[in-house]
């Protein structure tokens, strides 16, 4: 009976399994695609591609800058003091994707962001954005980005 259980647990799993890596695969391209156009955004194409990752009424935590409470403020406020001055990097091992069911997906992970001008890559900080899936189409709902330090 223990060995029907274990074969039946394993079958019921590998579905399971096989969704949370393709869920795992769309999340880390589409943090890439993000970041990409975020880091190319001092091009208005580029900065628009950045925005149409977001729900309009996107609300954006940020330990330092405050918050904000709309996709067009959060844009102004990149547009402003991110495009041209600073890329970000994903920290490699640290990108975790975790399945909301009926709605969408959560990622967090640890990025820096490094100056343009001096290729110095000084900031380093925690995130988490929460993503709703509508029609086979990924927004971003809410950002976190907190715990802001030097990159040691």
């Amino acid at each position: 009976m223990k060995q029907i259980c274990l074969v039946l647990l394993a079958f019921f799993s590998i579905p399971a399994l096989a969704d949370d890596v393709m869920l795992a695969d769309t999340m880390k391209a589409l943090d890439t695609a993000v970041f990409d156009s975020f880091n190319h955004c001092q091009n208005p194409q580029e900065l628009d591609k950045h925005a149409s990752f977001f729900a309009a009424d996107v609300e954006f935590y940020h330990d330092n800058g405050g918050v904000t409470w709309d996709r067009d403020s959060m844009i102004t406020n990149t547009k402003n003091n991110a495009c041209g001055h600073y890329t970000r990097k994903l920290v490699e091992g640290s990108f975790n994707v975790h399945s909301i069911k009926d709605f969408g997906a959560i990622t967090e992970g640890v990025h820096i962001f490094c100056q343009n001008k001096t290729n110095q890559c000084e900031g380093k900080a925690d995130f988490v954005m929460v993503w709703r899936k509508v029609d086979e189409k990924w927004q971003i709902t809410r950002v976190l980005s907190y715990g802001h330090q030097e990159n040691k």
